[in-house]
């Protein structure tokens, strides 16, 4: 055989070999959710009450976001922005779906777990849902290839002791579209975080061999709290320190399980929070830390929230991000690392995988941020940077410096207003204690000039304004 032929067939031998390789495995996607996870409640995040030595791993095997922000802070509100990547106005979902409500996600928006579907994906979820309880709203109905979970908040339950008699029906457990569980008593509760953490262990070993994504919305901590017997009494700082605990403990299940079947170096594990702590509660409330107010406003506090990512080899380790990032940048940004198309419809999330990766001069796209409450209330916006925040004219509750209450009954907040347009520089008062407006009228100009764009586009109750690209939420047909 000539030296050229020899050549030639060592060629055709590696291109053939090349060519039989197996494509590159697309990442596997977690994302961990917690309900009204206060922004200094881990240890990553300030906390010195009590241990979260997963979390703690998570943040050095990882990266830390201190400017990480939900759309809105409330339940069903924040979480339908996370799912669609949309602001929750523009879906026509609004403030926390009770047991009563007749709406619930649209089955022609694309949830997260749609967007996961497009690239043979396989999805599952477990814990609160809350984006419509009937079972054309419910997971398995839009995405999701299994569900375990509560299809809303854990205190619309008759047990509560805040509930009026008879205000709330039982709070049941659903596998599926199916109740599995008509009653979830408080004898119960103490099970969810585990119940729900052993449901990712299973998915994921399940699914080693193929991607995967999973969701999972822990329960905790919103009241009422509830710990299993392992976890009681045992962070030395209270219930609440107990419950965090424990949700730090299923951390650690989800990322063993990740070590175990070798899929660390190829999954992205994203851990936040719906939305602030919920102050009134008090001793079974966390900390916003330095930020003012909590759940429900639209000041720091409610809507900036703890974040951590960890995808080792992919995110630079041991590193802080202080960029602000939203949760609707979350959907966009995965549809571009698995190659997916996002809907036709407009989403207002944005890809900001450069953001997440730490690339060197990386800037955010977005033109502007906006912070809705209540019923379409454009209260604050932000610029893309962090730096600035305007507080618009609107009413908001406080505890007014008076302390939360105690064992899970909460005290009265006191109603307070913004008169007038303030602004606060973020990067020197994240606190929001100086208003500096007075002295930036230029920045408050241009930050009103955007108002009105985002009024245009999703409306504002404050000013009697109509989007003209809000969409309908689902509704279940009339009769059922």
């Amino acid at each position: 055989m000539t030296t050229l032929l020899r050549t030639l067939v060592a060629a055709f031998v590696l291109i053939a070999s090349a060519s039989a390789a197996p494509a590159p495995r697309p990442p596997n996607v977690v994302v961990i959710f917690c309900d009204d996870l206060g922004y200094a409640d881990i240890g990553p995040f300030g906390c010195k009450s009590y241990t979260t030595p997963h979390l703690d791993r998570m943040a050095k095997e990882g990266r830390k976001f201190t400017n990480f922000h939900v759309s809105q802070a409330v339940c069903s509100a924040s979480r339908t922005a996370l799912l669609t990547g949309c602001y929750n106005n523009r879906v026509g979902i609004h403030g926390a779906l009770g047991p009563g409500s007749r709406i619930g996600i649209h089955a022609n928006e694309m949830t997260m777990a749609e967007v996961f579907k497009q690239k043979g994906y396989a999805t599952g979820m477990a814990g609160k849902w809350h984006l419509g309880h009937h079972p054309q709203f419910l997971p398995v109905r839009h995405g999701f290839d299994e569900y375990l979970g509560l299809p809303y908040s854990n205190d619309m339950w008759p047990h509560h002791p805040e509930a009026k008699k008879g205000s709330y029906p039982n709070l049941p457990l659903i596998e599926g579209d199916k109740v599995i569980d008509p009653d979830i008593t408080p004898e119960k509760q103490p099970n969810l975080t585990t119940w729900y953490a052993e449901r990712a262990v299973k998915f994921i070993a399940k699914n080693k061999d193929r991607p995967f994504f999973f969701y999972l919305a822990h329960s905790m901590p919103h009241v009422p709290l509830f710990v299993s017997d392992k976890f009681k009494g045992k962070s030395g700082a209270g219930l609440y320190g107990d419950v965090i605990q424990e949700i730090d403990w299923s951390v650690g299940q989800v990322l063993d399980t990740l070590k175990k079947h070798g899929l660390d170096d190829n999954t992205l594990v994203v851990f936040t929070s719906d939305n602030g702590p919920w102050l009134s509660y008090g001793t079974h409330a966390g900390s916003a830390g330095p930020l003012r107010e909590g759940k429900g406003t639209a000041w720091e506090g409610g809507t900036r929230v703890p974040c951590l990512m960890r995808w080792p080899g992919k995110l630079p380790a041991g590193t802080s991000s202080g960029e602000m990032l939203m949760t609707i940048d979350l959907l966009p940004t995965f549809a571009q690392l698995i190659g997916a198309k996002l809907p036709e419809h407009k989403i207002d999330g944005l890809d900001v995988w450069s953001l997440l990766a730490g690339t060197p001069g990386a800037k955010n796209p977005h033109e502007a941020y906006w912070s809705y409450y209540a019923q379409n209330e454009l209260q604050a916006m932000f610029t893309p940077d962090g730096r600035w925040k305007l507080q618009l004219p609107h009413g908001f509750r406080t505890l007014a410096g008076q302390p939360g209450g105690k064992d899970g009954i909460p005290a009265k907040y006191a109603p307070a207003k913004i008169t007038e347009p303030q602004l606060y520089d973020l990067h020197a008062d994240v606190g929001e204690k100086s208003d500096v407006a007075a002295s930036n009228p230029a920045v408050v100009q241009s930050l009103l000039a955007l108002a009105e764009k985002a009024r245009e586009e999703l409306g504002d109750s404050l000013t009697q304004r109509k989007g003209s690209g809000v969409r309908e939420p689902g509704r279940l047909p009339e009769g059922k």
